[in-house]
């Protein structure tokens, strides 16, 4: 048996308890829980002060950029990103250059993060209008789902023939992820604001333009398909308060074992930022769907602490500094966002918003439960060593310590109440809470299905 590390003096959060105890992780995997262990010879042991250990976020919706855009950002920065705000898994999405439409250019993408992913991946298959049979013989083991965009997207990946939607929502072998916007009315107030602001348009008249009610139109017929075909549909980025009514209450997982078929997922930049938030940072925060009201972020946060959102994500989309201060229509839209997640959520846990084991189950648990992701996501026996550990002291972000490619964060200068002191991924540590280390040690996802 390979020598093990021991986990002492830890504030353990899993499976819905958070509790004091100690953690053994031998090789890649945790091999015991409890109250107190006994020692080993071999045992290296690491006193956490009473520091929280949780398992490592699983970050299903990010944008890495890789193939196609690696000026602004690649796996292996990214990763490093992540690794170092506490995430140990992610999910990337396949709107890439070329598209992720096929299973060669899908396994192309494994390939490219093989030996070079400091944190575990997945990659989703892309739908579009003329990939329909590719979805049809998607080998559910290659992917976490497939992602369909029923709003604005890039290149070929704008799923707007019904036919073909009909079809995903009653072929797709794997979950079906959604983002929903409708592209005709965004277009047509574009044009408005266009005509009455001209060069005076700014980021402040984003979440106009890019309205709730476009959102809502959008999400209603992926709904309306999913109940039809009784698909396993996810909603991403969930960005409206009107937008909750239309999702069930209650855990993913039912008392009676059973798993709701229709989810909602939110980001994280929706449970800080509001519209007040463009004056002082405009194109920064512009994304898609757009930030909206205070009054949305407030109900954001209260349906993620009573599970009415099942998922908690980053829709990390690494843009340059230089793309950002365009002029707002020529601005892209997407936020750096994974290397300060989860210090985002806790100040949440921290504000009594909600508990620190309904944000692991947010974070950790559910992504692992939606896509049937094997031996991740809880400190269990038999799971993999991915833990991270996070400490209640503050910590002011900075451009300066972005590891992302782009160099940059919107939460620059703010503080947060905790810090993320150490991340372990598959055993082997990560990031030490100051600093990367050498050990490049992400694996493929595998999912149970």
């Amino acid at each position: 048996m390979s020598a093990s590390t021991l986990f002492i003096n830890a504030t353990l959060v899993s499976d819905g308890r958070e509790f004091p105890g100690e953690l053994r992780m031998t090789g890649e995997r945790i091999t015991e829980v409890g109250e107190k262990l006994d020692r080993r010879d071999d045992d290296e042991i690491v006193d956490l002060n009473g520091a929280w250990l949780l398992p490592g976020m699983i970050d299903d919706q990010v944008h890495f950029r890789e193939p196609g855009l690696e000026y602004k950002a690649d796996i292996a920065s990214e990763s490093a990103a992540s690794v170092a705000g506490g995430i140990t898994s992610f999910m990337d999405m396949p709107n890439t250059n070329p598209p992720t439409l096929t299973a060669e250019i899908l396994e192309d993408k494994y390939q490219r993060a093989r030996g070079r992913a400091r944190a575990n991946y997945g990659f989703y298959f892309g739908a579009a209008n003329d990939n329909l049979e590719h979805i049809k013989t998607l080998d559910p083991l290659s992917a976490p789902g497939v992602k369909v965009f029923m709003g604005a997207s890039t290149g070929n990946m704008l799923v707007d023939d019904p036919e073909v939607l009909d079809g995903i929502f009653a072929n797709a072998p794997v979950p079906i992820i959604t983002h929903c916007e409708d592209t005709p009315m965004i277009d047509a107030k574009m044009a408005e604001y266009q005509r009455e602001y001209g060069e005076n348009l700014t980021a402040m008249q984003h979440p106009d333009i890019r309205s709730r009610e476009a959102c809502i139109k959008s999400t209603r017929l992926a709904l309306e398909l999913a109940r039809k075909h009784d698909s396993r549909l996810h909603v991403l980025h969930i960005s409206t308060a009107d937008e909750l009514a239309l999702f069930e209450k209650g855990p993913l997982i039912r008392e009676d074992g059973s798993r709701k078929r229709i989810t909602a997922e939110t980001c994280v930049h929706f449970l800080h930022f509001a519209r007040e938030d463009y004056g002082r940072l405009g194109n920064l925060i512009k994304c898609n769907p757009a930030i909206k009201e205070a009054s949305d972020r407030e109900a954001i946060i209260d349906a993620v602490a009573n599970d009415v959102i099942d998922v908690l994500a980053t829709d990390h989309a690494p843009h340059t500094l230089e793309e950002k201060q365009k002029p707002y229509a020529q601005a892209p839209s997407g936020l750096p966002l994974v290397q300060y997640a989860l210090q985002v959520a806790m100040d949440k846990v921290l504000d009594g918003r909600m508990s620190l084991p309904h944000l692991v189950q947010k974070v950790c648990h559910a992504p692992a439960q939606l896509f049937d992701v094997k031996d991740r996501g809880y400190l269990r026996p038999g799971y993999f060593a991915d833990l991270v550990v996070v400490r209640k002291e503050p910590h002011t972000a900075s451009n300066d310590e972005v590891l992302s490619k782009v160099g940059w964060t919107p939460f620059d200068g703010h503080t947060f109440n905790t810090t993320i002191a150490a991340t372990y991924v598959n055993g082997s540590l990560a990031w030490d809470g100051r600093n990367l280390t050498d050990n490049i040690a992400g694996q493929r996802l595998e999912f149970d299905r």
